[in-house]
């Protein structure tokens, strides 16, 4: 597992991760059906990729190239389901581990040549805030999606996914200042608020209860493993 903090898979983890949760809008999504804003997205997978390698066209191509395969089959041959979520991020996962471990070298013979001990820290943290936070919104979304119809709690529009985002940002924080024990006052802070919807009706609270315990998991599950992979990391 040492391809987890070379140089070559942080670099297009970061760019994997741009590309998919940052640059890649809701109207992107909704519409990716269209081969149009499909090969849109692919196009921003290359740049980012170009980007991140400090060079590599060819790569960064057969990266895009594989990327758009992998999306195309999510997109129009299976169901938008968490698993089909998970097992699309773990083939373009595994596409970087494969690049990272063939080409080892890769971001050394680039633009970032000598920089990359300087650069990796902050690709890992920006790799996990991401990660953290907008990634794990379409994972929590999809987990409650079959509970949606019937719990959903009333409330301004697309405020629970700010929400999501503050508590999963938050968290991610705590974590890596080393103050998880501040969770714990989120927590409370969060069931305070949310006492009087909740008291009233069992099918919210258990709504609520479900969502929260699951976008508190995913950001806890992403913080301590990008904690983890910075203090890997080789020293500057």
């Amino acid at each position: 597992m040492a391809f987890l903090t070379s140089a070559p898979f942080l670099a297009l983890l970061t760019a994997h991760l741009l590309a998919d949760f940052v640059f890649q809008t809701d109207w992107m999504v909704a519409h990716k059906r269209n081969p149009g804003v499909l090969a849109l997205h692919g196009l921003a997978v290359f740049l980012l990729s170009v980007a991140a390698l400090g060079g590599h066209a060819e790569i960064a191509l057969l990266l895009a190239l594989v990327h758009l395969g992998i999306d195309a089959i999510k997109v129009y041959s299976l169901p938008d389901t968490l698993l089909t979520y998970l097992a699309d991020q773990a083939a373009h996962l595994l596409t970087l581990a494969v690049i990272a471990v063939a080409l080892p070298d890769l971001v050394d013979t680039g633009l970032w040549a000598g920089h990359a001990t300087e650069i990796l820290p902050a690709a890992v943290l920006l790799s996990g805030g991401i990660a953290a936070t907008l990634a794990g919104g379409p994972a929590v979304g999809l987990l409650m999606a079959r509970y949606r119809a019937d719990a959903q709690p009333d409330g301004l529009p697309n405020a629970g996914r700010t929400i999501g985002l503050l508590e999963r940002g938050l968290i991610y924080l705590m974590v890596l200042i080393g103050e998880p024990t501040g969770i714990g006052f989120l927590i409370a802070a969060k069931s305070i608020l949310r006492f009087d919807t909740v008291s009233r009706d069992r099918s919210i609270s258990e709504y609520v209860i479900i969502g929260t315990l699951a976008s508190f998991g995913w950001a806890l599950l992403i913080a301590f493993a990008a904690k983890a992979l910075a203090i890997s990391l080789p020293p500057a």
